[in-house]
C-alpha cells in the first residue's frame, strides 16, 4: 500500500468517527469554499454543464444552484468514509422509508432473469450499491482511476455482498456470467467512455458519448433494465432511494434507440434533484467529429 493510500484510508476513518450531519455540514462548507473559488477548475466545469444543460434559468438561478450543487458534491465526497467505513447495519440504516418498485427488481431475481441495474451520478450513488448488493446477487462494474481509493473502494463497495469487478476483459466476463446465473449487474451509464467507443445519443439536447454495454446486453438477453439513485436528505437525516423500470431500454429496435432511452431516463431523474448531479464531470467532453469543444 502506497503512502497516498495509508493517508487516503486514516483520513477516511477519522472522518467515519462523526455522525453523519457533521460530514454532510463539513461537505457543504467545503462545497461552499469551492463555490467560492471562482478560479477551480471544478467549479468551472460544473458552472459550464449547467449553461449548457439549462439555458432557460437565468445566470442568478444558475449561480444559486451551481452554490448548491457543489455544497452537495462536497457532501458526497466527505461522505465516502461512512458508507465505506461504518458497519454494514449501519449504513443500511440510513436508508429512510421502502423503496418503490423493488419488488419488480425483485422478482426478476427471483424468476431467474436477472436485470440491469443502473447508478448514474445523482444523489448518493455508493449509497445505491450498498442497499442493493446486501438484498440482491448484485456484480458492480467501475472504472479503475488514478486517485489511489480503488483498493478502498472496492474493500468498501464489496463489504455487505457485492461482488465488485473492473471495467475490462475480466470484468465484463464476470458480468457475462452474472448475468447468465440471473443475477443483477451494478453499471455506472453516464461515463463518457472515450472517442473510440459508445455512441452519440441526446442528454439536455446535447450530444453525450453513451456507453452501448447496457444496451446490447439488455437486447441481447431480454432482461429488465432499472434507474436508480439515493436521493441525500436535508441534515443528514439518511437517503431516500428511487427506482423506475425503463422497459424501453430493452424494447428498443434498435441500439441507437435503446441508447437514448438510457439517456432520456437519466435526464428525467437529474431533473427531478439538479443540485444533487455530479456536474463537475465533463459529461460533453468527447463530441462528433468536426464538433467543436465544450470545455
Amino acid at each position: 500500500m502506497s503512502y497516498r493510500q495509508i493517508w487516503i484510508r486514516s483520513l477516511l476513518r477519522l472522518i467515519a468517527f462523526l455522525p453523519l450531519p457533521w460530514v454532510h455540514a463539513l461537505g457543504a462548507a467545503l462545497g461552499w469554499m469551492l463555490w467560492r473559488m471562482t478560479h477551480s477548475r471544478y467549479r468551472q466545469v460544473a458552472e459550464r454543464n449547467l449553461e449548457l444543460c439549462f439555458p432557460e434559468w437565468s445566470s442568478a438561478e444558475r449561480n444559486a444552484a451551481l452554490r448548491q450543487n457543489l455544497m452537495e458534491a462536497g457532501k458526497g465526497l466527505l461522505e465516502l468514509a461512512p458508507l465505506w467505513c461504518w458497519p454494514g447495519e449501519r449504513v443500511l440504516g440510513l436508508v429512510q422509508g421502502p423503496v418503490v418498485g423493488e419488488e419488480a427488481l425483485a422478482e426478476a431475481v427471483h424468476r431467474g432473469q436477472g436485470a440491469i441495474l443502473m447508478t448514474p451520478h445523482l444523489g448518493a450513488w455508493e449509497m445505491a450499491g450498498l442497499y442493493y448488493s446486501s438484498r440482491l446477487p448484485l456484480t458492480i462494474l467501475y472504472r479503475p482511476s488514478r486517485s489511489g481509493l480503488d483498493e478502498i473502494s472496492r474493500q468498501g463497495r464489496g463489504r455487505v455482498g457485492g461482488k465488485v469487478v473492473a471495467t475490462d476483459a475480466a470484468g465484463v466476463r464476470a458480468l457475462l456470467t452474472a448475468l447468465h446465473s440471473g443475477e443483477v449487474l451494478g453499471i455506472l451509464p453516464d461515463q463518457d467512455p472515450g472517442l473510440d467507443s459508445g455512441l452519440f445519443a441526446p442528454f439536455f439536447g446535447i450530444p453525450a458519448n453513451t456507453i452501448t454495454l447496457v444496451s446490447r446486453l439488455a437486447r441481447k438477453t431480454g432482461v429488465p433494465v432499472f434507474l436508480t439513485w439515493a436521493e441525500r436528505l436535508p441534515q443528514g437525516q439518511g437517503y431516500a432511494l428511487h427506482l423506475r423500470a425503463l422497459p424501453e431500454v430493452t424494447a428498443a429496435t434498435s441500439l441507437e434507440a435503446s441508447v437514448a432511452a438510457i439517456n432520456q431516463g437519466i435526464e428525467a431523474a437529474v431533473r427531478s434533484l439538479p443540485e444533487q448531479y455530479l456536474w463537475a464531470y465533463k459529461r460533453f467532453k468527447t463530441q462528433p467529429p468536426g464538433a467543436p469543444g465544450l470545455y
